[in-house]
């Protein structure tokens, strides 16, 4: 059985920084394609940063590129989300997502209503004074 479990999540102040982990149970993660999306009340969820399979490419939507940084450690079958310089728009749950199918770019798997093959239940960041 496959899973993917989320840790990290918290209460931030502006300006702060947490790491999300997602660690992967059943699945061996490095030749998967991988991201991370975020849902904020009210609003649909949004892809923010995934990786193709073989790490071709990533893609960053403008809204985090250059504060958010994705990694995966694959001795530890586990991926990361370095969120830094966070603000209160970034309060949301976030999900990972990890997908074995054929190769899509990372743009496709962010950016449309692509659903991977497996999903992390979340969990909730907060970025409040």
């Amino acid at each position: 059985q496959v899973q993917l479990v989320e840790s990290g999540g918290g209460l931030v102040q502006p300006g702060g920084s947490l790491r999300l982990d997602c660690a992967a149970s059943g699945v061996t993660l490095d030749d998967y394609a991988i991201g991370w999306f975020r849902q904020a009340p009210g609003k649909e969820r949004e892809g923010i940063v995934c990786i193709s399979k073989n790490d071709r490419e990533t893609y960053y939507a403008d809204s985090v590129k250059d504060r958010f940084t994705i990694s995966r450690d694959i001795t530890k079958n586990t991926f990361y989300l370095q969120m830094n310089s966070l603000k209160p728009e970034d309060t949301a749950v976030y999900y990972c997502a990890a997908d074995a199918t054929m190769y899509r770019s990372s743009w496709y798997l962010c950016r449309t209503n692509y659903d991977m093959d497996y999903w992390g239940k979340g969990t909730l960041v907060t970025v409040s004074s």
